[in-house]
């Protein structure tokens, strides 16, 4: 899944970006409001990570902004400012949820667990698709007696599908949930990491359809 990370705070931005990188996310880091917005308007994001007290232009402007845009993009706010009257207007101008600084790097991945399985209507923590699981806690994945641990890649790549089953990514759409900026990305990296999960899941586990992409069936 891609996140863009929208922080100025060098040492907090060092340390999301981290954890979201260990926790499998694709991630894209800018530090002032403006290069947000530039961001999400021209790239494919799930998620959106956002502080507040930001350059050039305040947080909650670039959320207005986006949402006034039709912008769809989850948006978790992330900040130090903990009043209520702040944390109101972030909910009602369209964010998903708040988060105030300082926080512990779990609860951050938590909530955006939480976030996305509000926004792909998921009730349980698993997403599946009724024969196929995956675990984005413990980053395992199942189909009929099939059980194991997926790679950080394997996961983003199943974490993909899976979000929206019976959709077709192309490799593109795939390669940039994956990788984020400036990672170096093989030209057949999709098909090895497909290759991988269907090894450990079985055959039928992702589909191709040919000259389009690649899918996961719809919920059965």
């Amino acid at each position: 899944m891609r996140v863009l990370l929208v922080e100025d705070d060098r040492m907090i931005g060092e340390a999301v970006m981290q954890a979201l990188k260990d926790a499998a996310y694709a991630v894209d880091w800018v530090r002032d409001g403006i290069s947000a917005c530039d961001a999400i308007e021209t790239g494919e994001y799930e998620l959106m990570i956002l502080d507040l007290g930001l350059p050039k232009l305040d947080g909650l402007v670039v959320l207005e902004r986006l949402r006034g845009r039709g912008v769809t993009t989850a948006v978790l706010i992330v900040t130090a400012r903990d009043g209520l009257a702040e944390r109101i207007k972030g909910l009602d101008l369209g964010a998903d949820d708040y988060l105030v600084k300082p926080f512990e790097l779990g609860e951050l991945l938590a909530r955006i667990r939480a976030v996305v399985r509000r926004k792909t209507g998921q009730v349980a923590s698993l997403l599946s698709n009724g024969s196929l699981w995956l675990d984005p806690v413990t980053k395992e994945a199942g189909c009929g007696e099939q059980c194991c641990r997926l790679s950080a890649r394997e996961f983003a790549l199943l974490q993909a599908l899976l979000i929206r089953p019976g959709a077709i990514l192309s490799r593109q759409e795939l390669e940039t949930r994956i990788y984020g900026w400036n990672e170096e990305v093989e030209s057949n990296a999709v098909e090895f990491l497909i290759h991988a999960v269907r090894k450990k899941l079985g055959s039928d586990t992702i589909r191709n359809i040919r000259g389009l992409g690649w899918m996961v069936d719809r919920k059965q």
